[in-house]
């Protein structure tokens, strides 16, 4: 107790005896911010942290690489801890179905292994990625032991909940526009709030982007020359800056 760093838990683990990690397992440290952005709320207590942490196992994943697919059985809580992870639909000799890109810190799949089946959907690292592993048994006992972790996991499931639903009414009622907006803002995470101008990396495929949307890559294109036009931003390669914050939040809005 007396070396526990609450800023930053270490997450090697003790009860393996190699020499070194398994190819897809990392020995690193998680920042006690990441466990509390990842659970939100108030912030964890010590007692929660330790827990977590003697429980965790932390996976790295290549680019393209799967996390889990929809044909295993969930026995874990899995969150993106470094990177971003896609979710969809994977299929033999078939390009990878992106329908949504979850990025680290947050919960990848927080809901499959209470029902006790598979995993709802197929999940591939969009590039290198960490993962952060809870087992579902394990869970219960924390939440036995502090119940205030029971409030926690209901939070994060009504918080996805209400993610989703967001989603499923703009793909029903906005425009594309609207939904290219609320796209690009998810990805505008800027240190400095007052930042009006910001830089974002293109990691997926144009395709992949547009399937998120519900629009086809040539509609993607042509908004995001629409958007270059209006000065809102400017397109780099695989890089978009954002020139005008304001004007692409009121479209968000819209």
């Amino acid at each position: 107790m007396d070396n526990f760093n609450i800023n930053t838990l270490q997450i090697a683990r003790g009860a393996n005896k190699r020499t070194g990690p398994a190819r897809d397992e990392l020995s690193t440290s998680i920042a006690a911010s990441d466990w509390h952005t990842i659970f939100g709320g108030a912030g964890l207590s010590l007692a929660e942290l330790q827990a977590l942490n003697a429980m965790r196992t932390v996976r790295r994943l290549r680019g393209g690489e799967m996390a889990f697919t929809r044909h295993q059985r969930a026995q874990h809580l899995v969150a993106v801890l470094k990177g971003s992870v896609g979710l969809g639909l994977a299929r033999d000799d078939e390009p990878f179905y992106l329908e949504r890109t979850v990025h680290g810190p947050q919960w990848l799949d927080l809901s499959s292994a209470w029902l006790g089946g598979s995993y709802a959907q197929d999940a591939r690292a969009v590039g290198d990625a960490q993962l952060i592993v809870l087992p579902l048994n394990r869970m219960r006992e924390l939440m036995a032991s502090q119940p205030a972790m029971l409030d926690r996991l209901l939070t994060g499931l009504a918080h996805a909940i209400h993610g989703l639903t967001d989603m499923t009414h703009d793909l029903m009622h906005k425009d594309a526009e609207h939904r290219l907006a609320v796209w690009l803002l998810q990805r505008c995470q800027p240190e400095d709030p007052t930042c009006r101008e910001i830089s974002i990396s293109l990691n997926e495929r144009k395709r992949d982007i547009a399937a998120q949307l519900a629009i086809t890559p040539e509609t993607l294109s042509r908004m995001m020359r629409q958007l270059n036009r209006k000065g809102v931003i400017e397109v780099q390669g695989y890089r978009v800056k954002v020139l005008d914050l304001p004007s692409l939040q009121a479209l968000a809005r819209d």
